[in-house]
């Protein structure tokens, strides 16, 4: 796990922290602004946006944006024959200089529950210009009760995600995230298990 000065930029050392930080997200009303969610700070300031088919009309994919509208990463679902007989479905998030690469920053898979039967997700991330070898992740807990974990290959959480006590609704959770992880990586993935899970970012 990344601590003091050991940050783990996947899409930007920007949004590496040297200290934990714990972001709120809301899910927005799919009748009013198109679904998705906004992910806020201690302060109450929008950090990041997620939007999905109900603001870009297209089925299986997400942007993330951060808090003043600025695309960072383009996040889709991978189709084709190979897929849907595959035992992972796969998610892959790319930056927004995305022009066609089959390089994506980050993977996603999800079990094909119509050939195994468990609920594992895993998270790959390829060696880049920060890290010179290949990390492996995979979320702990369940994702709809909004108690889970990302955890990297050593057992370590990198983030966790809980509910809200004020509130106990699965609209408003947070996400708690350790020192030197990437934060916009962490909220990619929860775009992604949201899809999969809840379906605010679909149409």
């Amino acid at each position: 796990m990344a601590s003091g000065g050991n940050i783990m930029p996947i899409i930007s050392k920007n949004f590496c922290s040297s200290s934990q930080v714990a972001l709120t997200v809301r899910k927005r009303p799919h009748v009013v602004n198109g679904g998705g969610f906004v992910v806020t700070d201690c302060t109450h300031r929008v950090i990041f946006r997620v939007d999905g088919c109900g603001v870009l009309g297209r089925k299986d994919e997400l942007l993330l944006s951060d808090g003043n509208g600025n695309a960072l990463l383009l996040i889709r679902k991978k189709e084709g024959l190979v897929e849907a007989i595959s035992i992972y479905r796969q998610w892959r998030g790319y930056s927004v200089e995305y022009k066609g690469s089959d390089k994506p920053l980050f993977r996603v898979k999800q079990p094909n529950l119509y050939i195994v039967n468990q609920n594992l997700i895993k998270i790959s991330i390829d060696a880049n210009e920060y890290q010179d070898k290949r990390s492996n992740f995979e979320i702990k807990g369940y994702f709809p009760d909004r108690e889970c974990s990302i955890v990297d290959s050593k057992g370590s959480v990198i983030a966790e995600v809980g509910l809200e006590e004020i509130t106990a609704i699965n609209d408003l959770y947070h996400v708690v995230v350790n020192p030197g992880i990437d934060q916009a990586f962490v909220i990619g993935v929860i775009a992604v298990l949201d899809y999969i899970y809840d379906g605010s970012t679909r149409c």
